[in-house]
């Protein structure tokens, strides 16, 4: 049986907040309790934005209940001000009379007692106000400790209504994360989820392939007798690679070898990644010394990423043990002063060519002293394109320092254009960056997308 048709415990996500509604500050706690839900085994049936309005809140939460989940959770909204209205809301919708929790003021108080020798002209009448609105939660609810300020709930439903469960979470992350293992351990929880079952979720990632081709590789699975009917798979194109998410029963193990085995007969050149992990961790990885010659350090000379590809190899905690530095060296004058690169290159070719994202690439290796240079330059608009150099063309080269003993001075330059938008396109080319330099590190020759 399909993990989507089966029995078992589901589940529904209401994030709150105007600003989150709006765009104004991206959803990141949606993703993350999904991820969560599936490790326990509950399946994610519905996820709903709404702003900082009761009549709004209480019809997401009526939706979640007429399609009968087991599992509510929300975010956001329980802050001391006028507009966090999700422990009030809730507690109406459970039929739940809101009471003063004096151990949980206390336990706030305590908390904002350092507030008060921090910032001495702060009015903490106010502030205790806005202490007991957030200690007061519904009648019969479990609170969950307070991480920052704000304290969770898990609230059960009324007599005579078997469900949803609700629990309550802050908006923050650094808060809703830690207090989410609170709210698992909580026997409220626990008695929500008895049809919670374990599902198996695992991860392909591809690299210069479009997304209709792996929709073919589907048919031809489909064609080699692979029940796909077991197994719920979703494709995904993001920064310019394809996730392909399996999720299924741990009884049909075998069924998702199968498929695997059809992806990487079919894509042995651009299927990458077999268990999930991305470019960024593999290229870690090769530079800490997973690739043929040990250790190596790298360097970049952008000038259209602006350093973002410099930012994306130091995101990884520990980087500092194979990144050496980067140049942005977006002006040609920076290209030619700081980043050395031969003003009659850039006379003869352009700025955006194969000849200026070698030298690129050359003297980033040679001015920063590493291993391996990466120089990137291109257009990402949205003007500055031409007829012969359109908006998303991008060149870029990776580069081993002379000096280097296994194949050093070789280069490996490439020419892409990419779709998108400016933020599309800069950040795409970093990710052409990674597969280049993941490539020259593993001593593969460049292929696909």
């Amino acid at each position: 049986m399909p993990v989507s048709d089966s029995p078992g415990a589901r589940a529904g996500i209401v994030v709150t907040g105007t600003e989150v509604l709006t765009g104004r500050v991206s959803d990141r706690n949606g993703p993350w309790l999904a991820d969560r839900l599936r490790e326990l085994g509950v399946q994610l049936a519905f996820t709903t934005i709404v702003g900082d309005r009761a009549r709004d809140m209480h019809e997401a939460l009526s939706f979640m209940a007429g399609h009968e989940l087991d599992l509510v959770i929300t975010s956001g909204g329980l802050g001391p001000t006028a507009d966090d209205l999700t422990a009030e809301v809730v507690g109406g919708f459970q039929e739940r009379d809101m009471v003063l929790d004096p151990a949980v003021e206390e336990r706030i108080a305590e908390i904002l007692r350092p507030l008060a020798k921090r910032f001495p002209h702060v009015d903490m009448e106010a502030v205790r106000a806005g202490n007991r609105k957030q200690a007061t939660v519904p009648q019969g609810a479990t609170v969950l400790d307070p991480v920052g300020t704000a304290p969770g709930l898990v609230v059960p439903p009324p007599v005579g209504r078997g469900r949803p469960t609700i629990v309550v979470l802050p908006g923050p992350p650094r808060e809703l994360q830690p207090m989410w293992r609170t709210a698992v351990a909580s026997q409220a929880m626990k008695a929500a989820l008895t049809g919670a079952r374990r599902v198996e979720q695992r991860m392909l990632r591809l690299f210069g392939i479009p997304e209709s081709e792996i929709a073919e590789t589907l048919r031809v699975s489909e064609r080699e007798g692979v029940e796909l009917d077991r197994l719920e798979i979703t494709t995904c194109l993001k920064r310019g690679e394809v996730e392909v998410v399996s999720v299924f029963d741990p009884a049909d193990e075998g069924v998702y070898v199968q498929f695997e085995d059809v992806v990487a007969r079919r894509h042995p050149d651009t299927l990458f990644s077999n268990d999930g992990t991305t470019v960024d961790v593999q290229v870690a990885a090769l530079l800490r010394g997973g690739a043929p010659g040990g250790a190596q350090t790298v360097a970049t000379a952008e000038s259209c990423t602006g350093g973002m590809l410099a930012a994306r190899l130091t995101e990884l905690p520990g980087s500092s043990d194979y990144f050496r530095g980067a140049i942005v060296a977006y002006d040609n004058q920076v290209k030619v002063g700081v980043a050395g690169v031969d003003r009659a290159l850039i006379e003869a070719h352009g700025a955006v060519s194969a000849e200026v994202a070698r030298a690129l690439a050359k003297e980033a290796c040679e001015r920063l002293g590493s291993d391996l240079g990466i120089g990137v330059t291109g257009i990402a608009g949205p003007g500055g394109g031409t007829a012969e150099k359109p908006v998303g063309l991008v060149w870029l080269s990776v580069a081993r320092a002379s000096r280097h003993g296994l194949g050093g001075g070789e280069q490996l330059t490439r020419k892409v254009e990419l779709p998108g938008g400016r933020a599309d396109v800069r950040d795409r080319a970093t990710t052409v960056a990674m597969h280049l330099l993941r490539r020259v590190l593993k001593g593969e020759a460049a292929r696909g997308g």
